[in-house]
């Protein structure tokens, strides 16, 4: 079935990442139901929607998460139905990183399948956004581990959304006894370099709220590009 309101004259890739990263890169992770479309569920959560919703879109969105889930809409406009929670509604900061100095980072290491239960056990202990089993297929993830420590993964990052010309850093974290070495502006910089070397541009979300990340981001290169807001919502039971 095709996406009609994707027909649309579309503007900059980054205005509507989730998108330009269905339709490009990473179609191969699609599902589309009517208007909307999401990821792949145990790739990534997110959402791509109408900017107005009608009921057939509300409709679609529960065929595509099911009953009782939680959903994330871009903007805070939006008529929720009956049946429909409300859950939370948040700001989003969207940053790009023009002055960004890349550079490969020798004590990192290539994350794949075999790490994934690490990788999880390390988001679920420092929160750096939606991370799921098969997150990693969307690109590279760079991790650091401590030999001292049996080899565990202390610190990670990679690249998630692929809007046209662009590639977006995610999943940055570092574990807490860890924190304070620059082991994720290490990693970022050698995410970004990945991504320069294939002739694209990184960018980054963090939460409005975050001020300690942002304001890290923004000490090493990276710009405010746009804020945005989205609401929570759980599908009808």
């Amino acid at each position: 079935m095709s996406i009609n309101f994707l027909d649309e004259q579309a503007g900059h890739p980054l205005d509507d990442p989730i998108r330009s990263s269905l339709l490009g890169a990473h179609a191969r992770f699609a599902r589309t139901v009517g208007r909307s479309f999401r990821f792949d569920p145990e790739v990534a959560p997110f959402l791509g929607h109408p900017p107005v919703l009608e009921q057939s879109d509300w409709n679609d969105i529960v065929e595509l998460f099911g009953h009782g889930e939680i959903v994330s809409l871009r903007g805070t406009g939006h008529v929720i139905p009956d049946g429909w929670e409300l859950i939370d509604q948040f700001g989003l900061v969207q940053l790009v990183g023009t002055h960004l100095e890349t550079r490969p980072y020798a004590d990192a290491v290539v994350l794949g399948a075999p790490d994934v239960p690490e990788m999880l056990d390390l988001v679920d202990r420092t929160k750096p956004g939606p991370f799921l089993p098969r997150t990693f297929e969307l690109g590279t993830y760079l991790g650091i581990r401590d030999a001292d420590a049996g080899g565990a993964l202390v610190a990670m990052a990679g690249e998630r959304m692929h809007p046209q010309g662009w590639t977006e850093i995610s999943a940055v974290c570092t574990d807490p006894a860890y924190r304070g070495r620059g082991l994720a502006t290490e990693l970022v910089r050698a995410v970004g370099h990945g991504i320069r070397e294939r002739g694209e541009k990184p960018f980054l979300h963090a939460s409005a709220s975050n001020e300690n990340a942002i304001r890290l981001y923004l000490s090493i290169g990276f710009e405010l590009r746009q804020r945005s807001e989205l609401t929570l919502v759980r599908t009808p039971a």
